[in-house]
């Protein structure tokens, strides 16, 4: 009898083991589907890069990264649904070292390998190269160049991020010529970016009654030693110098200038930006008294702006350049551009959808606003413009620089 009582208990507590088994089985499953999805089982999106991670811009080239990867990384802790469909961003980021044929081969390869529908490129040479197959071969260009043409060739699928170097001119020219006078001297970057810039700013200057006293351009890959090219453009006694292309070299050309005595301004190619000049210099901003440039990130007061420059700072020990702040901005547009368009594969209905998606962004997540895409594909955003004024960025609102926005 005894033995039998035993049994039966022995079998009773394997029916509740079972049991119990099969309900964690059903608890699990709950997780894995339906309205609590496990980001594990999440399809994943690729979104491609290529751009400068070795070289002379390579440090643009991680910044502009950097941005990506920290929105891609945030996204990724609870996914996005589209459809019902849980999914996830997969960054596929190649280098091109500035190149843009080597842009233009890396995107076909994301594409051909990695079945990538969006692309980011943060180099006009390399956008223009990608955008001679891009409609033909389905992916939408993320492009981060204020360079005005990139948008008047007809491109259906370009979306170019920052606002046209075009809109700078103006105020660039009436505020350096009115501080420090009417000459100027042009040592842009030799890339097609910065011959671009200079055919438009040399007849802006001219109109506006000032003289062109010297005209070179600046080869970072190869002129590793730039005082004599500063040297000869400093014996034409310039009032204003015209500099641009990455951050790290174009510091490096206003370093040069001050050691060799000028005391002028500087205008500053949208490219780079004073804050990061500022510390490849070691944080001198003595060396950048009497600049003009982008407003630096760090100095605006966009929505999401202040926790973005927290959550960098602790990520990458440093602060944040507007190429991280916009390219992290653009992954959660995408989102939403996502979530519009029902795909996350159709990069024509995602491109369609960017003018309600950007307004759609999350305060949050705002570190930048825009008012919308225009329908050549531009992102709409304000004019903000910095100085260097004794020692700190002052910011030129349109009232200051006498213009209109």
């Amino acid at each position: 009898m005894k033995m039998k009582k035993g049994l039966f208990l022995a079998f009773v507590t394997l029916i509740i083991l079972a049991l119990a088994a099969c309900n964690q089985d059903d608890e699990k499953a709950s997780t894995d589907t339906g309205d609590d999805k496990s980001i594990e089982d999440a399809v994943e999106v690729p979104i491609g890069y290529s751009g400068p991670i070795s070289g002379p811009a390579a440090y643009y080239g991680e910044n502009t990264k950097s941005g990506l990867e920290l929105a891609i990384e945030e996204i990724n802790e609870e996914g996005f649904e589209v459809d019902g469909e849980l999914y996830k961003f997969k960054l596929i980021a190649l280098d091109d070292q500035y190149l843009p044929n080597e842009a233009a081969n890396n995107a076909k390869r994301l594409v051909q390998e990695n079945n990538a529908k969006i692309i980011f490129n943060p180099h006009s040479g390399g956008i223009y190269a990608m955008q001679v197959d891009n409609e033909r071969d389905g992916y939408l260009i993320g492009a981060y160049s204020s360079e005005p043409g990139l948008i008047e060739k007809g491109n259906e699928l370009t979306w170019r991020i920052p606002p046209g170097y075009d809109i700078y001119l103006e105020p660039f020219v009436k505020h350096q010529m009115d501080t420090f006078g009417k000459k100027i001297a042009f040592l842009p970057t030799a890339s097609q970016y910065g011959k671009d810039w200079t055919n438009a700013l040399q007849p802006t200057w001219e109109e506006a009654g000032g003289e062109v006293v010297y005209s070179t351009e600046i080869d970072f890959a190869k002129d590793t030693d730039v005082q004599p090219i500063v040297t000869n453009a400093l014996q034409k006694n310039p009032d204003v110098l015209f500099v641009g292309g990455a951050s790290e070299p174009t510091a490096l050309v206003v370093k040069a200038a001050r050691e060799l005595g000028f005391e002028g301004g500087f205008m500053i190619m949208d490219q780079a930006k004073m804050d990061e000049m500022a510390a490849v210099l070691d944080g001198n901003w003595e060396i950048l008294e009497g600049s003009i440039g982008v407003l630096p990130l760090v100095d605006s007061d966009f929505p999401g702006t202040d926790a973005f420059v927290k959550t960098y700072n602790e990520k990458y020990d440093k602060n944040p350049g507007s190429e991280a702040g916009l390219h992290y901005v653009s992954m959660y547009a995408l989102v939403e551009a996502m979530k519009i368009a029902g795909s996350v594969d159709d990069p024509v209905a995602i491109r369609e959808a960017l003018d309600e998606a950007v307004q759609n962004i999350p305060d949050e997540k705002a570190v930048y606003t825009f008012e919308g895409v225009t329908e050549d594909g531009a992102n709409s955003s304000l004019l903000r413009i910095g100085a260097v004024e004794d020692g700190k960025v002052k910011v030129l609102t349109p009232e200051d620089l006498g213009i209109e926005e």
